[in-house]
């Protein structure tokens, strides 16, 4: 009896064990190479963040660097944030393009957040109500893209 006890646990961990790999499978940790348009490249799949619109801005350069990097501003933001941390993603869904829209984190920290905090992002309409009340208060503080001026045309 103690014997076909053991064989039905053994048997059950063996089942569960494909399911256990199946769903962390679908996350993926790794070094993140930043694209300009703030995507993230990671193991040659690109994932963009999960709830967020990152805009268009000009190109900037952190010229106190060896050697200069230049790349739009939500993108240098981004780079400096992650560093040498990896990234690990939880994928939400897939667009027609291939990329995947996921959550993704650095150091622990959500990296929608981060851009949303500094006013480099804008929260999508289905985002979470954090990402909506973060883009609002960059917004009320004049904050990245809030900041900068605009061409008006005339």
């Amino acid at each position: 009896m103690k014997y076909l006890s053991l064989m039905a646990a053994l048997a059950l961990s063996l089942i569960s064990l494909p399911l256990a790999t199946m769903v962390s499978a679908a996350d993926i940790s790794g070094y993140a190479f930043v694209q300009d348009d703030g995507s993230l490249r990671i193991s040659g799949r690109i994932f963009r963040l999960f709830g967020i619109y990152i805009p268009p801005t000009a190109q900037s350069c952190r010229s106190f660097e060896r050697p200069v990097i230049c790349a739009p501003q939500a993108a240098l933001a981004l780079d400096f944030k992650i560093g040498a941390d990896f990234v690990h993603c939880e994928p939400k869904s897939k667009n027609e393009d291939g990329s995947v829209v996921a959550l993704c984190r650095a150091g622990g920290a959500d990296l929608s957040v981060y851009l949303l905090e500094r006013g480099w992002a804008l929260a999508l309409p289905d985002a979470p109500f954090e990402y909506i009340a973060l883009e609002k208060i960059a917004r009320h503080k004049g904050i990245g893209v809030w900041g900068l001026a605009v061409e008006r045309v005339r």
